[in-house]
C-alpha cells in the first residue's frame, strides 16, 4: 500500500464521519453514513474502502467523534446502535467479497443490497440483545419497526446516489 492509497483511505474515512454528523435523532438516528460507506466502497475498491471503514470505526473508538450526533468511545459501540456500525464493516466485506469475481453492474448492485442487508442483520440483532439486557425483552417486529422498516427506502435511495456519484468521481479518484 503506497502514500496515495492511506491518503485516500484516510479522507474517506472522514468522508464517513463526516456523514454520520448528518443526523435526524431517533430511535436509531437518521444519517448518510450508509451513503458514505457505499460510496467509499465504490470509489476506492472493496479492499480500500473496508479499511477505511475499520478507520473509521477505530477513530470513534478512541475518542475521536466520528460517530453520530458527534458521539465517540468505544461504549457507542457497546451501545444499542453499535451493531450498525459493525455492520458498516460487513457492508465493506461483502461489496469487497462480490468486487473480486465480477465488476458487472448487477453484481455490485447486489453487492450494496446485500451488504446493506447484513448491515440491518447486525445491527438488529445487536440492538434487540442489548435492548434485553437494558430495558428488557422485545419483539422481533417491535425492532424492524424502530430500526429497519423507516430506513429501507432512504438506504435504497441512498445506494442509487453513492452509484451514481461514484460514477464520476471514479474518473477523478484513480484506484
Amino acid at each position: 500500500m503506497n502514500t496515495k492509497d492511506m491518503a485516500y483511505i484516510s479522507i474517506f474515512s472522514i468522508f464517513i464521519a463526516l456523514c454520520s454528523w448528518i443526523s435526524i435523532p431517533t430511535t436509531i438516528p437518521f444519517t448518510l453514513q450508509t451513503f458514505g460507506v457505499f460510496i467509499t466502497c465504490l470509489v476506492l475498491g472493496g479492499k480500500k474502502g473496508t479499511l477505511s471503514i475499520l478507520l473509521y470505526i477505530l477513530l470513534g473508538c478512541i475518542g475521536i467523534p466520528v460517530f453520530a450526533n458527534f458521539s465517540s468511545g468505544f461504549g457507542v459501540l457497546l451501545g444499542s446502535t453499535g451493531g450498525y456500525i459493525i455492520g458498516f464493516l460487513a457492508t465493506g466485506l461483502i461489496m469487497w467479497f462480490f468486487e473480486r469475481y465480477s465488476s458487472k453492474p448487477w453484481v455490485v448492485w447486489l453487492s450494496m443490497i446485500l451488504g446493506l442487508i447484513a448491515c440491518y442483520a447486525i445491527g438488529t440483532v445487536w440492538f434487540m440483545v442489548v435492548y434485553a439486557k437494558n430495558t428488557g425483552a422485545i419483539g422481533l417486529m417491535s425492532v424492524l419497526g424502530w430500526c429497519v422498516f423507516p430506513f429501507i427506502i432512504p438506504d435504497f435511495i441512498k445506494i442509487v446516489l453513492a452509484k451514481v456519484l461514484a460514477n464520476r468521481l471514479e474518473k477523478v479518484v484513480k484506484r
